[in-house]
C-alpha cells in the first residue's frame, strides 16, 4: 500500500456511492483509519450503502454534524488507476460518477464477510475398522500430500460414496476445517507448448509479444482473414504477459463462443481462466471480482463489462470480433468497450489488441493514419482455403410463393448432403414472420406498448415485440376489422426457413440457431458442440452464427437475403452488411474441405455487394472512408444522440423545441443540431421518444458543449434526457 493516501480515525473523508447523487459525501474516517480507494459502508439516512473512499473531505459542512464511515470492507482498494479510468470515462460518455461506480461493482455480496465453507485434511487418528473403501480415501490423501478437498470432490477422486468420507471425519481419518470459499484460481503455465504457428503466425505473435515487454501502452489491430489463426496468435501475446506476472483480458462478443475458447486456453495454459458474463453464477461473479483485486486471477474471459472489473495489473486488453455492435451498451451507461478498452490501457500502461477479420473503419482508420500498430494475416491456417464467393441473382430465379431458397441454392445443398457435408442457410431475422397482417382490411398487428410490429414466434404459438419482449396470441380475428380467419404471416423468419428446408430436404437433420429459441446459454453451448461434432446435415442461423464457430464439416453458406442490412438511411450500413456477410461466408471450408458461400440478392451490382464478392477489402474500405469524410461523419467528424422520453408526447416536443431554441453552446464550437423529431421508433414500452442529433467537427470538445447545452434544463416528471456519444445505431 505505499504511495496509497491513509486517512487517520477522525479525519474528514470524502466517500463516492453508487446512489443517484450529484456528488461526494463528507464522512470521518472509522477507527483504525482507511485508505484512499477503501470500499466501505457508509449510512445514508436510515440505510447502508456501498462506497468508495475518494479523497480527502471538502470542508464545508460542519465536522461536529459528520457521520462515521461504519467499516471497511475486507476487498483490496479500488487503485488510483481505477479511479482515473472511471472519472475518464465518466467525462467521456457524460455519466454521472455514481452509475460508473455501479458499473465497476456489480458483484453480488461484496458488503459480506467472506463466506466459507468446509475442507477435509488428513486426519491424526487410524480409523478403528479399516475397509477398502477407507483405504482408497486414505491413498488419494497420501497421494496429493496433504492438500485439503471439499467431500464430494474427495469422494469422486476416491470413487467412494459420501458416507465413506463422514464415517472417516467422524474417527478422525480426516479433520473438517473451514476455509474461504472465494479461493484463488489455478495458476497459468505460460511455458505450456502452444500449438505450432505458420511464419505468417509466429511473426504476428512475436509483434504482439514485443509490445506486451515493452510494459508500455500501445494498440495493434490484428487483422486476419477468416480462419487464420488470430486466436492462437493473440494466446501467445496472452502468454508474454503472464510471464511479466501481469494480468491479461480478453473481452468476447457473444457468451456462446465462451466454452469452446474456454477449452483453447486450457489447452495452451494448463488451467481454466476466470470468467465474467451474464451467464456466471453470483457466487462466480464475486469470486473474480476479489481474486482479481488480490491479484489471484491471471486471465479473465468476459464480456464487456469485465472492462470495469478490479484489475490489480493489467497488462494486455484483448477485444475479439472489435467491429461486433455487442460491444455498444445501448442503455444505462452508454459507452462502445472497444473504445473504453483503448482508455483503460492507457490509464495502467497496457497494450490493447483489436483482432477483427473485418475490422470497424474507426479502427482501419485508426491504424492507416499510424495511431494503432497493425499486423496481418493473409492466409487460413494449414491446408484451409477461403471459400469462392458469387451471386444468386435473385431476378433470373425460377421461385415458387413464399419460398425463399433459390433452385441454384437447393442445388449446392443436395449436393453437399450427397458428400456427408454441412450447408448454413443464414437470414439475420428471429421468428417466423416479421409482419402478421390481416387480407382483409391490410391491417398489420402492432404492439400495445411500442411503434413496432409484432413478430410472429411459431415455437411459442405467440407474437413478440422484439423492442419491449411483450407477447400475445396469434389472433384469430383481426383486431381492426373484426374479420375471422383471414390472419396471415408475411416474409420469411428463421423458423419460417426452417419450414421451408424441412419440406426441400425431409432427409435432413436440421438444426436451427437463434438466441430466443434457447432457455439458457448452457444449452446454446451444447448444441454448438453438437453440430461442430456433425450431429446436423443442414444449419439455420441468424446472426448468432457469425460470430467465431468452427463447423469443420461445414462447406457451404447461403445466404437468404443479402439486401437485408443495405436499406434504411444508418450512416454504417454498408459497413455493417459488409462485415456480416464477410464474417457469415467465412463459417465455410474452415478444414480440408473447400467451401463456397451463395449471396442471393436482388441488387448484384450494389457496390457493397459486389466488394464482398470481390474480397477487396482494402479497396472498400478506401472507399467508405472517403464517403464518411466528405460528409464529416465518424470517424472523421464527432456525432452525439440526444435521446428524450417520457409519457405524455407534448411535453417530449416541448423540451425538444426548448433545446433547440437553445442551442447557442452548440453553435460557440461550431457544432449542427439536427431535430427534434421522431425516432425511428418512436414509442417503447409505452413511452414517447424523440430524438436530436450533433454533428461536429472531429477536434471539437464536443462533451463540454453538450454539458453546457443541457445543464440549465430539468427533467419533470417521467421526462428523461440522455446523450450518447458516438452512437452506433438511430433508432
Amino acid at each position: 500500500m505505499s504511495g496509497q493516501e491513509f486517512f487517520h480515525q477522525g479525519d474528514r473523508v470524502a466517500v463516492l456511492t453508487a446512489q443517484p447523487l450529484d456528488r461526494l459525501l463528507d464522512y470521518r474516517a472509522p477507527e483504525g483509519g482507511c485508505f484512499r480507494g477503501a470500499y466501505v459502508e457508509v449510512p445514508l439516512g436510515p440505510r447502508k450503502v456501498l462506497g468508495v473512499i475518494w479523497g480527502p473531505g471538502g470542508g464545508d459542512f460542519d465536522s461536529a454534524k459528520l457521520r462515521s464511515v461504519m467499516r471497511v470492507l475486507d476487498v483490496a482498494p479500488m487503485r488510483d488507476e481505477m479511479r482515473q479510468f472511471l472519472s475518464k470515462a465518466a467525462d467521456y460518455t457524460l455519466t454521472p460518477m455514481s452509475l460508473m461506480l455501479r458499473l465497476a461493482t456489480r458483484a453480488p455480496g461484496l458488503s459480506d464477510p467472506p463466506s466459507m465453507r468446509k475442507v477435509l485434511r488428513l486426519g491424526d487418528k487410524e480409523p478403528d475398522r479399516m475397509t477398502p473403501a477407507r483405504a482408497k480415501v486414505l491413498a488419494v490423501m497420501e497421494e496429493f500430500g496433504g492438500m485439503s478437498f471439499t467431500p464430494k470432490e474427495l469422494a469422486d477422486m476416491a470413487g467412494v460414496t459420501p458416507s465413506v468420507i463422514k464415517g472417516l471425519v467422524a474417527q478422525g481419518g480426516l479433520r473438517e476445517e473451514e476455509t474461504p470459499r472465494d479461493l484463488p484460481y489455478p495458476i497459468l503455465d505460460p511455458e505450456r507448448p502452444g500449438k505450432e504457428l505458420t511464419e505468417d503466425q509466429a511473426t504476428a505473435a512475436a509483434a504482439l509479444a514485443a509490445g506486451v515487454e515493452s510494459g508500455r501502452y500501445g494498440t495493434t489491430l490484428l487483422k486476419g482473414v477468416t480462419g487464420s489463426g488470430k486466436t492462437e496468435v493473440y494466446l501467445e501475446a496472452v502468454a508474454a504477459c503472464l510471464r511479466k506476472g501481469r494480468q491479461a483480458l480478453v473481452l468476447l462478443p457473444e457468451i456462446a463462443l465462451t466454452a469452446e475458447f474456454l477449452k483453447r486456453v486450457e489447452q495452451r495454459f494448463g488451467a481454466t481462466p476466470a470468467e465474467w458474463h451474464s451467464g456466471a453464477t453470483m457466487t462466480e461473479r464475486r469470486r473474480v471480482w476479489r481474486m482479481l483485486g488480490q491479484g489471484n486471477a491471471q486471465l479473465v474471459i468476459g464480456a464487456r463489462s469485465a472492462l470495469m472489473l478490479p484489475f490489480r495489473d493489467l497488462g494486455l486488453i484483448i477485444v475479439d470480433e472489435e467491429h461486433d455492435s455487442a460491444y455498444k451498451q445501448e442503455e444505462g451507461v452508454l459507452y462502445n468497450a472497444r473504445d473504453m478498452a483503448v482508455l483503460r490501457a492507457v490509464m495502467c500502461s497496457a497494450q490493447v489488441v483489436l483482432a477483427s477479420a473485418t475490422p470497424s473503419l474507426e479502427t482501419w482508420s485508426n491504424a492507416e493514419a499510424g495511431k494503432y500498430k497493425r499486423v496481418d494475416l493473409t492466409a487460413r491456417f494449414g491446408t484451409a482455403v477461403l471459400p469462392e464467393m458469387r451471386a444468386v441473382d435473385m431476378r433470373s430465379e425460377d421461385l415458387a410463393p413464399s419460398t425463399w431458397i433459390s433452385p441454384t441454392l437447393k442445388q449446392a445443398m443436395h449436393q453437399r448432403m450427397e458428400r456427408g457435408e454441412q450447408s448454413l442457410l443464414f437470414l439475420n431475422r428471429r421468428g417466423f414472420a416479421p409482419v402478421t397482417i390481416c387480407r382483409a382490411c391490410g391491417a398489420q398487428v402492432a404492439c400495445d406498448n411500442c411503434d413496432a410490429r409484432m413478430v410472429e414466434h411459431r415455437f411459442m404459438k405467440r407474437l413478440m415485440c422484439h423492442q419491449c419482449g411483450e407477447t400475445k396470441p396469434v389472433p384469430e380475428v383481426c383486431p381492426s376489422c373484426q374479420v375471422e380467419g383471414k390472419m396471415a404471416p408475411v416474409g420469411p423468419g428463421i423458423e419460417r426457413l426452417g419450414e421451408e428446408a424441412a419440406a426441400l430436404f425431409p432427409e435432413a437433420r436440421i438444426a436451427v440457431l437463434s438466441s430466443d429459441l434457447f432457455g439458457s446459454a448452457r444449452a446454446l453451448k451444447a448444441r454448438i458442440e453438437e453440430i461442430a461434432a456433425g450431429e446436423a446435415d443442414i444449419i439455420l442461423g441468424t446472426q448468432l452464427v457469425a460470430k467465431g464457430h468452427n463447423f469443420p464439416l461445414l462447406t457451404l453458406v447461403g445466404v437468404i437475403d443479402a439486401d437485408l442490412g443495405l436499406q434504411g438511411s444508418d450512416l454504417r450500413a454498408g459497413e455493417r452488411t459488409f462485415q456480416l456477410m464477410r464474417q457469415v461466408a467465412g463459417r465455410a471450408g474452415r478444414a480440408e474441405r473447400p467451401g463456397e458461400a451463395l449471396l442471393q440478392t436482388f441488387q448484384p451490382e450494389h457496390p457493397v455487394i459486389r466488394a464482398i464478392l470481390t474480397g477487396d477489402e482494402e479497396e472498400f474500405w478506401r472507399a467508405e472512408a472517403a464517403q464518411r469524410r466528405e460528409a464529416g461523419v465518424p470517424p472523421f467528424g464527432r456525432m452525439a444522440g440526444i435521446i428524450l422520453s417520457g409519457s405524455d408526447l407534448a411535453q417530449v416536443f416541448d423540451l425538444g423545441n426548448a433545446l433547440a431554441r437553445n442551442d447557442g453552446p452548440l453553435r460557440q464550437v461550431g457544432a449542427q443540431l439536427f431535430g427534434p423529431a421522431p425516432a425511428p421508433i418512436a414509442r417503447v414500452r409505452g413511452r414517447h421518444r424523440v430524438r436530436l442529433l450533433v454533428k461536429a467537427a472531429k477536434g471539437v470538445a464536443l462533451q463540454e458543449a453538450l454539458s453546457r447545452w443541457v445543464q440549465p434544463f430539468r427533467m419533470k416528471g417521467d421526462l428523461r434526457l440522455s446523450i450518447d456519444i458516438d452512437p452506433q445505431n438511430f433508432f
